[in-house]
C-alpha cells in the first residue's frame, strides 16, 4: 500500500454573480467540447479510423480559431483539455469492456462540472482562486485539509438543486493501515434489514426514499401540471423535486459512510456476496427498494476504505447458496421462497434465521477462500456432503 493516499475533500461554496456566470460558461464550453470530440471520434470509428486524445486536442485548437466557436477562448483552456482526457478515459473503459459506449452530455441532465489542474488555480493560506477569476471562492471549510496540503486538481460542480461544490484532490498522510485485528465478519445485505452480520447483529434499513415518498410524489405532481415551456414556474417546481431527491441521497450517503467506516475499523476481514445489482434492479417489484438501500454504493465505500486501512474484502460467488445451506451440518435445503425468514434443517434439526445463517455461511466460505484458495461454487445436493464453507486448512506437521 502506498504511504500516502490521494483523497478528495469536498466543500460547499457560494460564488459571486460574476463567478457563477464564469463557471456556468465554463460548464457549457466543457460540455460542447466533449460532445464535439465524441461526435468526431464516433464518425471516425464509422469510417474504421481511430482518433486519440492527441488528435482531439489538435481539433480543439482548430475549433478555437473558427468564428463560430471563438467563445471557447473566453474560458480557461485547462477544463477543456481535461474534458478531452475524460473522454479518452471513457473510451479506454469501453474498449476494456468495463463500461458502455460514451454518451453525449445533455444540459438538463448531465452533471455540470469542470476540472482544473495545478496550472489553472492558486491555493494559498486557505484561499482558492481559479483561472479567469480575480477573487477567491467563498468556501465553507466544514473540515480541515491535511497539514501542508497541496491540491493537485480542483473540480468545481453544481448539482440539480443549484448548490455549488468544490472538490480538492490532495495527498492525505493521515490515512494509514490500522492495527491488525483478528475479527472477521460475514455481511448479508437485505431489504427488511439493510445488513445482517455473522455475529447476529441486524442493522435496520432506514428507507430514506420511503420516508419522503409522499412529499416527492406531491412535488412531482405539481411539476407535471406546469406548462412545458421551461418558464420560471416550471423551473421552480423542478428545483423542488430536485431538493427532495438531494435530501434523500445525502442522508443515505451519510449513513453508509458511517456504517462502512465502523465495519472497516472493527474487522480485519469482511466477506460479502458478489451481487449483480445492475441485473437485480430490472425486477420491477424490487428495483425501488434496492435503489433505496444503496447496495452498490455500500460495496464501493467498503472496498476503497478497506484498501486505505489495510483490511481485506472478499466477495463470494453470487451463486453460492448461503441462505439454503445449513451453517451447522452443511446440508443443502430445497428451494426456499423469499418470504421464508426462518427454517429448520432436516438433517440436524437446527432452527435458522435465514439472514444470520446466510451471513455465517458467507463468512465461512470467505475464510476458506482466503486460507486454502478453495473455490466458492454452488454445492451439489449429495447426502452428507460438506460444502466449501466447512473446509478447514490442512493441519501442519510440527
Amino acid at each position: 500500500m502506498a504511504t500516502h493516499v490521494k483523497r478528495a475533500f469536498k466543500y460547499r461554496f457560494y460564488p459571486t454573480d460574476a463567478q457563477a456566470a464564469e463557471l456556468s460558461r465554463t460548464f457549457g464550453c466543457v460540455r460542447k467540447v466533449y460532445n464535439m470530440a465524441l461526435a468526431a471520434r464516433t464518425e471516425a470509428w464509422a469510417r474504421r479510423e481511430r482518433v486519440n486524445y492527441s488528435q482531439t486536442s489538435t481539433m480543439l485548437t482548430a475549433w478555437k480559431k473558427t468564428e463560430e466557436l471563438a467563445y471557447l477562448n473566453e474560458v480557461s483552456c485547462v477544463p477543456l483539455q481535461q474534458a478531452l482526457r475524460h473522454l479518452q478515459g471513457a473510451f479506454v473503459n469501453f474498449f476494456a469492456k468495463r463500461a458502455r459506449y460514451p454518451r453525449f452530455k445533455v444540459k438538463k441532465t448531465s452533471r455540470a462540472s469542470a476540472e482544473y489542474t495545478s496550472s489553472a488555480f492558486r491555493f494559498c493560506d486557505g484561499r482558492l482562486t481559479l483561472a479567469k477569476m480575480a477573487d477567491p471562492l467563498d468556501i465553507v471549510w466544514s473540515r480541515p485539509l491535511p497539514e501542508e496540503a497541496s491540491p493537485s486538481t480542483v473540480t468545481v460542480s453544481r448539482d440539480s438543486v443549484g448548490r455549488w461544490f468544490v472538490s480538492l484532490l490532495c495527498e492525505d498522510p493521515s490515512v494509514k493501515p490500522l492495527t491488525a485485528v483478528h475479527a472477521a465478519v460475514g455481511i448479508d445485505v437485505g431489504l427488511d434489514h439493510l445488513l445482517t452480520l455473522s455475529t447476529g447483529e441486524k442493522i435496520a434499513n432506514p428507507r430514506y426514499e420511503r420516508r419522503d415518498r409522499e412529499r416527492l410524489a406531491r412535488a412531482q405532481r405539481e411539476l407535471s401540471r406546469k406548462a412545458k415551456d421551461d418558464g420560471a414556474n416550471r423551473r421552480k417546481a423542478r428545483r423542488k423535486v430536485a431538493k427532495i431527491h438531494a435530501r434523500i441521497a445525502d442522508r443515505r450517503r451519510d449513513a453508509l459512510h458511517k456504517l462502512t467506516t465502523r465495519l472497516v475499523r472493527e474487522n480485519q476481514t469482511l466477506v460479502i456476496e458478489d451481487l449483480t445489482v445492475r441485473t437485480m434492479v430490472k425486477n420491477r417489484s424490487l428495483a425501488r427498494a434496492i435503489h433505496d438501500a444503496g447496495w452498490a454504493e455500500f460495496r464501493s465505500l467498503l472496498e476503497y476504505k478497506a484498501g486505505w486501512y489495510g483490511r481485506d474484502v472478499i466477495a463470494v460467488d453470487r451463486f453460492f447458496p448461503s441462505s439454503k445451506l445449513c451453517s451447522v451440518c452443511g446440508s443443502l435445503a430445497e428451494a426456499m421462497a423469499l418470504n421464508v425468514r426462518t427454517w429448520t434443517c432436516s438433517s440436524c434439526g437446527t432452527s435458522h434465521d435465514r439472514d444470520v445463517n446466510a451471513a455465517e455461511n458467507l463468512l465461512a466460505a470467505g475464510l476458506a477462500v482466503s486460507v486454502c484458495g478453495a473455490g466458492v461454487r454452488p454445492q451439489r445436493r449429495t447426502p452428507g456432503g460438506q460444502s466449501v464453507a466447512k473446509q478447514k486448512p490442512p493441519r501442519r506437521e510440527p
